[in-house]
């Protein structure tokens, strides 16, 4: 199945490594360019490096009010074209509410929703018809993850804004997509199995409760963002798609 990729150019924030790395990687594979961001600059650099001559790294911090405008710019300078974003952030601190400061809330905010939202603002100004916008959120939407209070408060706001611009930006053919990734083996993940303080242990409680029974790969959740955001999905928008190995208990 020809994806429809050749030559279309887009934006993946937090590509250094996991989930954004895959997509990135998944997107040059089927002949797409692609701009990757990370906060350090070297280690953009090298991830742009490994996907080769279709990608350029940049470093970027979601938080900074500048970057969503420089993103974009930058892909229409280097490409000559910009056809959607997949924004795609670390994941806030673990803890309750008694654990997390006003401090961690407050930069959270900033770094999870407001850079998002101005992400896809910015996307939203530049792009035209066949254009997407991809939020990469989490299983936390549907269902609390215990322990990451902060996470469980912002991902279920920015699956309702990517549902409002859905219907805002549709009729001018702009898609707006979610993806909730639940246990795929990334550092992420591999760090909040550890605070448990038997991280094997957690590993295989956790893949008891997945019915196919294991993590998903990166590279899993890659082939899947790279179709949502391919023209291939071309009637698909305003949709969460699970990635869990059907972990979500509901429909």
């Amino acid at each position: 199945m020809d994806l429809g990729l050749k030559d279309r150019v887009y934006i993946v924030t937090g590509a250094t490594r996991g989930l954004g790395r895959a997509t990135a990687a998944e997107l040059v594979a089927d002949g797409a360019k692609v701009v990757v961001t990370g906060r350090d600059a070297e280690r953009a650099a090298k991830a742009a490096a490994e996907l080769g001559p279709n990608a350029v790294g940049v470093p970027a911090d979601n938080g900074d009010p500048g970057t969503a405008e420089r993103l974009v710019a930058l892909a229409r300078e280097r490409f000559g074209r910009f056809d959607g974003i997949l924004v795609s952030v670390g994941g806030p601190p673990a803890g309750l509410l008694a654990d997390n400061t006003d401090e961690q809330w407050q930069a959270a905010f900033d770094a999870v929703f407001l850079g998002a939202l101005r992400l896809a603002r910015a996307a939203a100004g530049e792009l035209t018809e066949g254009g997407v916008i991809g939020f990469v959120l989490s299983g936390s939407v549907h269902e609390p993850i215990p322990g990451l209070t902060i996470s469980n408060g912002l991902r279920p706001g920015l699956a309702g804004l990517a549902k409002s611009l859905s219907v805002e930006l549709g009729p001018r053919g702009i898609r707006v997509v979610g993806l909730l990734p639940s246990r795929i083996d990334t550092d992420r993940v591999r760090e909040l199995d550890a605070l448990s303080g038997d991280a094997e242990a957690a590993r295989r409680r956790h893949s008891e409760a997945i019915p196919l029974r294991r993590y998903g790969t990166p590279e899993e959740f890659g082939k899947a963002a790279a179709f949502l955001l391919s023209p291939a999905a071309s009637y698909l928008t305003g949709l969460m798609l699970p990635v869990d190995g059907g972990a979500l208990h509901g429909f």
